[in-house]
């Protein structure tokens, strides 16, 4: 067990609190990747030899630096790869690492009654089709020929996906830079059922992260959407855009796009955060050309706007959905 999955239990307003706990994980290792809104994965490979302890000893020190320090405590899962260390962590609870040997027959058993859909990567769609044919546990995947599971997925899907049932990680900790993304959070007073509010929520982020990508002369390639909800849980999904953008527009389709595919019902949700990740210099970003006027006007439009918010205050100029919203 060598890798970490790390998810700090931050109240919902404190996003801005993570760079603080990376710079904590990496006294341990500098090979931290960081997995806003509120999580990280470390490889503990080197640290392990230093400080002659192995990963679930490293674990209990982590969470005893992570509350002495920053009163934050956290849950964490420990495994010989990042998918079964980020598998472990759901099944974690606080005050315990949750650790998954890396024999191949302890895998195979941690693995075997678990759904489809524990695996990341896997999709409510992809798990309802394999769930039509019987094969709804990652045990009855990893024992099913691999020709049906690619005529069921597709070739490359298949392939990757029976490695992955069988255990199979492939995946490395990239180490990252949580500066290299600009968030913006908006909580609810209150635990919110109403889908206009959130999209409310959702344009006032976007609106805010696209005009700080411009005043900073940034594009991003990436938008990151999390949904809090009253019971302390979240969802994530990311979304790679078709260019780079610090268009408004384009981030806040995009946005509603991720939270339409949510399909939430009824659902308490108590903070909503985008953040615009894989940011680089707008100078150097490729902008696709287009015959459509009404774009180019509206992108003449943000440029008024910013320079009245720069001038007046944010709240100068405001899109029409927002108006007299507390959003």
């Amino acid at each position: 067990m060598t890798i970490l999955c790390v998810r700090f239990q931050l109240p919902a307003t404190s996003e801005a609190d993570l760079p603080q706990l990376l710079g904590m994980l990496e006294e341990f290792t500098p090979v931290v990747q960081a997995l806003p809104p509120d999580g990280a994965l470390a490889d503990l490979r080197g640290a392990e030899r230093y400080f002659g302890r192995d990963a679930v000893e490293l674990a209990s020190v982590i969470r005893v630096r992570s509350l002495a320090l920053h009163g934050v405590d956290c849950v964490i899962g420990a495994g010989p790869g990042p998918m079964l260390a980020r598998m472990a962590l759901d099944d974690a609870a606080p005050g315990v690492t949750r650790a998954v040997p890396g024999e191949p027959d302890a895998i195979a058993e941690f693995l075997a009654d678990k759904p489809v859909a524990a695996l990341p990567g896997v999709g409510t769609a992809t798990a309802r089709t394999l769930g039509d044919y019987g094969l709804d546990t990652l045990g009855r995947v990893a024992a099913a020929p691999l020709s049906t599971l690619q005529r069921l997925i597709g070739a490359k899907a298949g392939r990757e996906l029976r490695e992955k049932a069988n255990g199979i990680d492939r995946g490395r900790v990239v180490p990252n830079a949580v500066s290299r993304s600009l968030a913006a959070e908006r909580p609810f007073g209150r635990d919110e059922l109403d889908p206009d509010r959130h999209r409310r929520a959702l344009l006032s982020a976007a609106e805010e992260i696209g005009a700080r990508l411009r005043a900073l002369e940034k594009v991003c390639r990436t938008l990151t959407l999390t949904v809090r909800y009253a019971d302390r849980s979240a969802t994530t999904r990311s979304r790679t855009l078709t260019e780079p953008t610090a268009h408004s527009p384009a981030l806040t389709r995009t946005a509603y796009g991720m939270y339409e595919g949510l399909g939430l019902q009824r659902a308490r949700v108590r903070a909503i955060a985008l953040r615009a990740e894989g940011l680089d210099p707008a100078d150097q970003a490729s902008h696709q050309l287009t015959f459509d006027p009404v774009d180019e006007k509206v992108r003449r439009i943000e440029e008024v706007a910013d320079r009245a918010r720069a001038k007046f205050g944010p709240r100068a100029v405001m899109p029409g959905g927002l108006g007299g919203a507390a959003a």
